[in-house]
């Protein structure tokens, strides 16, 4: 769990940090999770570096065995927390499957700023964090996974996300580390 440099073009992706999700029970609270995530987007900010805020407003179509939402959500549902933003200058992207990249255009933002790495933070860590790590390291980007700045639903496949998965498709490290590497 050491997140070795950070490329000089890298972003940060802030998966479905939105009011709706954060809402739901988490195995570690989501509110440190915001709490290190605001941090890491100011930080980027403040060095010029991309923030790119991911929010998820549907779902892909398709037959599944998992519980389903049921209603109508509240109006705010798909609001970035207020912590978050987004500020000017930042990337807001809408997604309607699990991972930021497909059906989006987060590859063509992030190639058109040149960035080669991504950071990437948000609930849930098995879900929307792990689909879009994979998916960027698929895309050919340096992935960084911060460990306090994510959680699940499901305490388990938190656990797995981290100890299994993440350290195949790049680094992991704390917030505290990655703001340090950001000098």
């Amino acid at each position: 769990m050491t997140a070795t440099t950070l490329d000089p073009k890298t972003a940060l992706v802030v998966v479905d940090l939105q009011k709706g999700i954060v809402a739901l029970p988490t195995a570690h609270p989501a509110a440190d999770v915001i709490a290190n995530s605001a941090t890491l987007a100011d930080a980027f900010r403040a060095k010029g570096l991309p923030v790119v805020l991911v929010r998820v407003t549907g779902g892909a179509p398709g037959r599944t065995e998992g519980a389903q939402r049921s209603g109508q959500p509240a109006a705010d549902w798909a609001d970035i927390v207020p912590e978050l933003g987004p500020r000017d200058g930042d990337i807001v992207v809408t997604k309607q499957q699990w991972g930021a990249f497909y059906g989006t255009d987060l590859d063509l933002q992030l190639r058109r700023r040149g960035v080669t790495q991504v950071v990437v933070t948000g609930i849930a860590t098995s879900i929307g964090v792990e689909s879009t790590a994979r998916a960027a390291n698929e895309h050919g980007y340096n992935v960084t996974v911060v460990t306090d700045a994510v959680t699940d639903m499901d305490g388990g496949a938190h656990d797995n996300s981290i100890e299994k998965i993440f350290p195949r498709l790049g680094e992991t490290d704390t917030t505290e580390a990655i703001v340090k590497l950001l000098g």
